[in-house]
């Protein structure tokens, strides 16, 4: 039977003697596809997860326990973890992407921000959030030189390999010191929701938590793979996001120590997204996200300029890499003053 026709007998099951319609939405980078089902005086959200693609039972028990602890996560209205079919809370089409401006990026932002500090608050139990193990960022990190390199027909060198492989344990050497918390993965403009008649930001996308590095989540939405900002606005935000920590997280480390971190840990992120991004064109066929190739390199390029122990990577992007991924991917202009006050972000 097609998963149209079990997804239909399922909702004739937990919404009896209802009329409803179904409408699937357009897909994102998962395997994961969602549909609005509406019905007289209300609407839900379905997520379609196939059982051998997807595992539902992440999202389940993360959202049950981030919502039991203040966070604003959608409400499960009904589950079959058989079938993979999850009936939620509907929050809505208004992504925070879509009303960033100049004019209100500030107001969203330090919303956003009081949110994260308000998950990094939460216990986090071990059997529900795993480690961001050192292996695990190792291995996202790689997805640079696995996916990107070849993409550009690069072929490493054995000093090159190995000159990689120590920036890459410089980074995670910086990160092993940063405070340990609940971290969403993917806190960006496109996975935070503006909702009707609150003014808290509604959470999705979270199945992927971990315990993690307490600027991974800031640096996800300051430093969005989508949306860019003029520097000194992300630079003032990094400071803002400092004098809103607990000071427990502010033992023993500056602002100027935050400050690092911030773009350590954009680099590792930027690395990974890289790679990602190449990877969901050559192996899953999705298109969609090279136009943001250019402006994730950008970022990373500027990243590495603050960080001098890093001088042999960034050497290496701007003398090996960036030449080959000019012509693939273009040059990206960064947005000006002018622009963000005609247009807002380039979303």
């Amino acid at each position: 039977m097609q998963r149209e026709q079990l997804i239909e007998t399922w909702l004739q099951q937990v919404l009896p003697q209802q009329d409803f319609k179904i409408n699937y939405l357009a897909g994102d980078a998962s395997f994961r596809r969602y549909a609005r089902i509406q019905l007289e005086t209300t609407q839900y959200m379905l997520m379609d997860a196939p059982p051998e693609k997807e595992d539902c039972a992440p999202f389940v028990q993360i959202a049950s326990y981030l919502s039991a602890h203040g966070a604003r996560v959608p409400q499960i209205v009904a589950q079959d973890l058989t079938q993979g079919f999850l009936l939620l809370e509907d929050f809505g089409d208004q992504l925070l992407s879509t009303v960033l401006t100049q004019n209100t990026v500030d107001q969203y932002y330090t919303q956003a921000f009081r949110q994260i500090i308000q998950l990094q608050t939460i216990a986090h139990e071990a059997q529900l959030f795993p480690q961001y193990s050192a292996q695990k960022l190792t291995d996202e990190m790689r997805l640079f030189d696995q996916w990107l390199l070849p993409a550009l027909g690069i072929d490493l060198s054995d000093a090159q390999a190995t000159m990689l492989q120590q920036s890459y344990q410089w980074i995670l050497d910086n990160l092993k010191h940063q405070p340990e918390v609940i971290v969403h993965r993917d806190y960006h403009s496109r996975n935070l929701m503006v909702l009707d008649g609150e003014s808290v930001l509604g959470v999705i996308d979270f199945q992927d938590a971990v315990v993690g590095p307490d600027t991974y989540d800031l640096i996800s939405i300051i430093r969005d793979a989508y949306v860019q900002w003029l520097p000194e606005q992300v630079a003032g935000w990094v400071d803002q996001f400092y004098g809103m920590l607990s000071e427990s997280a502010k033992v023993g480390r500056s602002i100027e120590q935050f400050r690092l971190d911030a773009e350590v840990m954009s680099i590792q992120r930027h690395l990974k997204i890289l790679g990602i991004f190449v990877r969901l064109y050559v192996r899953d066929g999705k298109s969609g996200y090279l136009k943001d190739m250019s402006r994730v390199m950008w970022y990373l390029r500027q990243e590495l300029k603050h960080c001098p122990d890093l001088l042999a990577l960034q050497q290496f992007v701007e003398d090996v890499v960036m030449p080959k991924f000019e012509q693939e991917y273009g040059v990206y202009q960064a947005i000006t003053s002018e622009q963000l006050a005609q247009a807002g972000a380039t979303v």
